[in-house]
């Protein structure tokens, strides 16, 4: 029972940036996102096209995308909402004239997930085991739009490429949802991790897609334990971070946690305790 009413205040608090970020984006590009929407480069053959946060919904076009370009063709990272599809692809030839052979996604969700469908079935698409048996849930891959789930999954650690062109995916548990890929340029010391992290505030936990706040910062902690060499990250929806930033994420997820079970174990209410 002490357990549950834990759980119940954590996710009642973690609750407050999903519901600010859960807010329904406009349908289509508006002006105001293309215009937010801009390609930056990251390193050599790695570049961003930049998403946005929750504050401007106007402006709103998903996570960032990550564009990796190898010497077979580009690996598009997330691929923002329903819609963005030609913008994606003319954000990514004002770089490279290379076609767009593979899809990797972070998690399920639809600000990331979004314009699959575009790029058709014959690219190929990576996820988590988790994460596509949470997109096959979602309207926009039912019935014959089932097509466009990703055909490969991976359960723990998955390589893909060599050399300059190698990619690695990791998952380390629940957190956002109980599919976060963490994904590894290692050549150039740069991870995208996705909405495990996306943005500086409170934990953005999805429960209905089997996310925790427990569990988030453990899965963070085995993150930074793990991988090595690197030092930029591409987080979900704000500018290019340092390996730090995510170090301090996850120590801040860490205290925010207990903090939570210490307000309960003291009797506190969650009003109280998120005034605090």
């Amino acid at each position: 029972m002490r357990r549950s009413l834990v759980l119940g205040a954590l996710i009642g608090i973690g609750a407050l940036s999903l519901a600010i970020s859960g807010q329904a984006p406009p349908a289509g590009p508006t002006a105001n996102a293309l215009a937010a929407t801009k390609i930056e480069k990251v390193k050599d053959n790695l570049y961003i096209i930049t998403g946005s946060g929750a504050e401007d919904q106007s402006a709103f076009s998903g996570g960032n995308t990550a564009v990796f370009i190898t010497d077979a063709g580009v690996t598009l990272v997330d691929t923002k909402l329903p819609g963005w599809g030609p913008t994606v692809i003319e954000r990514v030839k004002t770089v490279t004239n290379k076609p767009i052979t593979r899809i990797i996604n972070t998690h399920t969700h639809g600000d990331h997930t979004g314009s699959n469908e575009f790029f058709g079935a014959s690219v190929e698409s990576i996820v988590h085991e988790n994460t596509k048996a949470n997109m096959a849930k979602m309207d926009e891959f039912k019935g014959a739009k089932a097509q466009f789930l990703p055909k490969r999954t991976y359960k723990d650690k998955l390589t893909v490429g060599s050399g300059k062109d190698q990619i690695e995916l990791y998952y380390f548990g629940p957190g956002h949802t109980n599919g976060d890929s963490f994904v590894v340029f290692p050549a150039l010391r740069t991870m995208h991790v996705g909405d495990i992290f996306a943005w500086k505030a409170l934990p953005y936990i999805d429960t209905a897609n089997g996310g925790s706040v427990v569990e988030q910062p453990r899965t963070l902690a085995k993150a930074v334990a793990t991988v090595k060499n690197v030092d930029a990250i591409i987080n979900g929806h704000i500018p290019i971070g340092t390996w730090n930033d995510l170090k301090e994420y996850a120590e801040f997820t860490k205290d925010f946690v207990a903090y939570a079970e210490r307000s309960m174990k003291a009797g506190k209410s969650l009003d109280q305790a998120a005034a605090e």
